[in-house]
């Protein structure tokens, strides 16, 4: 036995065994570990939708939204930051979704307006040349409209009757001026009344003939733009002969529309160009603002004066022309560009980046705008001066805030929204349900102005062309939903405001001016898109006059996209809780949600 024990080989053996089964019994316990964990990774696989990224769901599935394919949630490059509103953001996830800041600063606001117009005639230098006596052209020498004249120009040659007997009165009470002096001075005036000038009556009384033709003079230097005789025509007293304008001066008229109105003022510096005059761009000043509004354009006229001595502009040429509008306000304000802010209904939120954080971290701010101006906005209440604000990517970071939870445009309390796989029920903070209930209850606390029951058939005739015209931008079908949008203009014209009584009236005819304007271009429309930009118009109109007057004999839901208006949201109006989006068609058609109900 003791050889056994003294064999090397056996030792070795028995050694190694020895390692293995202690190498089994440490190991064996972290197999289960590992499988559990494995476990415990599957269960936490979240699956999100790529057009509502606050929809969160356990498994694979469709979104309840849209009804598009739900996909992984991508690994995390957002965290909270310990914050329970901030979103911190990996340098490289800001890289990616093109992220850039801009501190805010006070400014003396002002906006460049963009208006169009054309190039027009000066009116205060246009001469009209008319007939002083009756006759008959003999000369005419103006041949043609266009023809450059100077002031003193011989135009044309009249023989006049009336003009002869007017020169024997003369000669005759020349001879007796001494003793009848005032019947001498009269026949003179009477010559003079007629446009016959000083030297030609002295030349009359001088050589003691009759001038059987009289001569026609230009009044000023210009170019004729209106020739109204030929030779041998016959024209009466106060006839008018020929149009002349100087055109080494020029109007430039613009078009402005109400909206631009309160930035435009006298004497506010105007550069224009014209398409014929390429490289060279023309300046003035603002000189006159009409005080009434074009009721088939919707516009006011501006206009300016500008030299043409070199005649490069010409009448009724097309002008594009800018103005530099300081706003009438009075110190500086804070300005925040457009691109930086995000629109949901009535609120307008900024994304700000949190200062002295080691990971960039930015919180959403609601903030109340002013006045636009073009590219930018006035600031009236949510920022400070130095404040950083997110100017570009805005919606990425706010898209990350709805898959973390934290507060977004959307969901301003926050919480993560999920989706049951089996059940399609939307949860979040508070059920589905309860939040229609709140709704519903916010909605039915307005009292409806009462309306004639005449008013609510005509309302609802109205809303039938209009609901018409939702079915066919859903459907893609451009002919029939310009023909349901041109339908129901007329149907407005119908309405006849005789069925409105006291307050009523007042505000329907708020509303059908409101409607009026935005069905005015409908039936020039050669495109599907301009006709669903009108519809989006129309629609914030009929959900307001469907709340103020409920003139539905059912239930009416309003419905909600938020991809809708480059990503600012829009409503319509719908009969059906069904989802048919008029604003995406075919492309997301059950894109959208209910978002209240009208009784």
């Amino acid at each position: 036995m003791k050889k056994i024990f003294n064999n090397r080989i056996l030792q070795g053996s028995i050694l190694l065994l020895a390692g293995l089964f202690l190498g089994w019994l440490i190991f064996r316990s972290e197999v289960p570990v590992h499988h559990h964990d494995s476990h415990e990774h599957t269960e936490e696989s979240t699956y999100t939708c790529s057009m509502h990224p606050h929809i969160r769901q356990n498994e694979p599935g469709d979104c309840p939204l849209c009804g598009m394919a739900l996909i992984p949630v991508p690994a995390e490059s957002f965290s909270s930051d310990g914050s329970p509103t901030a979103v911190a953001m990996s340098p490289e996830a800001m890289a990616l979704a093109s992220v850039q800041t801009r501190i805010i600063s006070a400014v003396v606001p002002g906006r460049e307006v963009t208006l169009t117009g054309k190039m027009a005639i000066n009116e205060r230098r246009l001469a009209v040349i008319t007939a002083g006596y009756s006759g008959r052209i003999e000369q005419l020498f103006v041949d043609f409209t266009g023809q450059q004249v100077r002031k003193g120009e011989k135009l044309a040659t009249i023989y006049s009757p009336e003009l002869v007997t007017a020169q024997q009165e003369l000669l005759e009470a020349a001879k007796h001026k001494e003793i009848n002096p005032a019947f001498y001075h009269a026949a003179k005036e009477k010559l003079r009344l007629w446009r016959i000038t000083e030297s030609q009556v002295s030349e009359i009384e001088a050589t003691g003939k009759v001038v059987t033709e009289l001569d026609i003079y230009a009044d000023v230097s210009g170019i004729v733009i209106r020739r109204e005789v030929s030779k041998g025509d016959y024209v009466a007293k106060g006839s008018v002969l020929f149009e002349i304008t100087d055109l080494s001066q020029l109007w430039v008229l613009l078009d402005a529309y109400d909206s631009d109105l309160q930035f435009l003022r006298n004497g506010q510096r105007i550069s224009f160009t014209v398409a014929s005059v390429p490289g060279r761009e023309f300046t003035s000043t603002v000189s006159f603002i009409d005080p009434f509004i074009n009721p088939q354009t919707r516009t006011a006229s501006v206009r300016a004066e500008v030299g043409n001595p070199q005649l490069l502009l010409k009448p009724e040429m097309f002008v594009q022309a800018k103005i530099l509008a300081n706003l009438p306000v009075s110190g500086k304000s804070l300005v925040v560009p457009s691109t930086a802010v995000l629109w949901t209904g009535k609120r307008s939120v900024v994304y700000v980046r949190l200062p002295d954080r080691e990971t960039p971290a930015f919180e959403m701010r609601e903030i109340i705008l002013g006045a636009s101006l073009g590219d930018s906005y006035i600031v009236e209440k949510g920022l400070d001066e130095g404040e950083e604000v997110v100017v570009n990517g805005a919606f990425s970071i706010d898209a990350a805030a709805q898959l973390s939870g934290k507060p977004n445009m959307m969901n301003p309390a926050g919480g993560v929204v999920t989706s049951g796989h089996h059940h399609g029920e939307v949860k979040g903070s508070h059920s589905g349900q309860e939040h229609n209930q709140v709704q519903k209850v916010t909605q039915e606390s307005q009292d409806p102005v009462a309306i004639s029951g005449q008013a609510k058939a005509a309302l609802q005739t109205l809303l039938e062309a209009y609901l018409k015209w939702k079915d066919a931008l859903a459907g893609d079908q451009f002919p029939e939903a310009q023909r349901m949008a041109v339908k129901m203009q007329e149907e407005l014209k119908k309405v006849s405001e005789s069925h409105f009584q006291g307050n009523a009236r007042n505000v329907w005819m708020e509303f059908r001016g409101k409607l009026s304007d935005n069905l005015e271009h409908v039936h020039h429309y050669s495109a599907i898109e301009p006709l669903r930009n009108a519809f989006q118009k129309v629609s914030v109109t009929m959900i307001d006059l469907g709340h103020v007057f409920r003139p539905f004999s059912g239930t009416v839901y309003v419905q909600h996209c938020p991809m809708a208006d480059d990503n600012r949201g829009a409503d319509w109006l719908s009969l059906e809780k069904e989802i048919r989006n008029p604003y995406f068609g075919s492309m997301m058609l059950t894109c959208g949600e209910v978002i209240r109900e009208i009784k």
